[in-house]
C-alpha cells in the first residue's frame, strides 16, 4: 500500500507502476523482475516507486494479493455448482493469464510447499464454509473442504497459461474453448458428486 497520500497525478503514477509491474513480475518472476524496467516503462523513477511500495518484495506482495482478491471477486465460488465455478475460473485465466503466472512465481520462488499465502483464512474461509455447507446438505462429496476446493481449482487450470501439458490462449477458436468448458464442467461435476 502507498506510504504517502496520493494526488490525482500520484494516483495515475501509482496505477502505471502497478500495471507495468504486474506484467514484469508475470513475465520474469520475483527474482527476474527489474525495478529499472518497471520505472522506465511506467515513466517514473525509483524514488517514487520506493515511496509508494517500499521495496520490490512489497511491490510484488501488493500486486499478488490484489490478483488473488480479483479472482475471489470476479469469480466468486458457488458451492452449489462447483463445475460452473471451475469453468468461470478457466475463463478468467484466459482473460488474465498474468494472474495465474503471478501465483506460479509465488509458489516457485516463495512457498514451494503448503498454503500459497500466509493470510489463507482471509481468502479461503468463505469458500471452505460454502463447500462444507454444500457437503452437509448432501450436494458435494464428503472430504476435507480444502482438498475439494484444491481439486476443483487444479482441474480448472488444466489448460492454464502455466500448464505443463498445454497452455491455452484466448486467441484459440471459440469452439475449442467451448469443448474444454464442456469437458471441464462434466469432469468436475462427476468428481464432486456425492457418492
Amino acid at each position: 500500500m502507498a506510504e504517502q497520500p496520493l494526488t490525482s497525478r500520484g494516483a495515475a503514477t501509482y496505477q502505471r507502476i502497478l500495471d507495468v509491474a504486474t506484467r514484469e513480475f508475470a513475465q520474469h518472476g520475483i527474482a527476474g523482475a527489474r525495478i529499472e524496467r518497471i520505472v522506465s516503462a511506467a515513466r517514473t523513477n525509483k524514488a517514487q516507486l520506493y515511496a509508494y511500495f517500499g521495496n520490490k518484495d512489497r511491490l510484488f506482495d501488493t500486486i499478488f494479493l490484489a490478483s488473488l482478491e480479483r479472482i475471489v471477486n470476479v469469480v466468486p465460488i458457488d458451492a452449489g455448482d462447483l463445475a460452473d465455478w471451475a469453468v468461470r475460473l478457466y475463463d478468467e485465466y484466459l482473460r488474465r493469464p498474468d494472474l495465474i503466472r503471478l501465483a506460479t512465481w509465488a509458489r516457485l520462488e516463495r512457498r514451494p510447499a503448503g498454503h500459497l499465502v500466509e493470510q489463507r483464512d482471509r481468502l479461503d474461509d468463505h469458500k471452505l464454509r460454502a463447500i462444507a455447507e454444500a457437503q452437509a446438505a448432501g450436494r458435494v462429496r464428503r472430504g476435507d473442504p480444502f482438498d475439494v476446493m484444491a481439486m476443483v481449482i487444479a482441474m480448472s487450470m488444466a489448460w492454464s497459461p502455466v500448464s505443463n501439458v498445454y497452455a491455452a490462449t484466448a486467441e484459440e477458436p471459440p469452439a475449442v474453448h467451448e469443448q474444454r468448458r464442456t469437458l471441464l464442467r462434466e469432469c468436475v461435476r462427476r468428481a464432486v458428486a456425492p457418492g
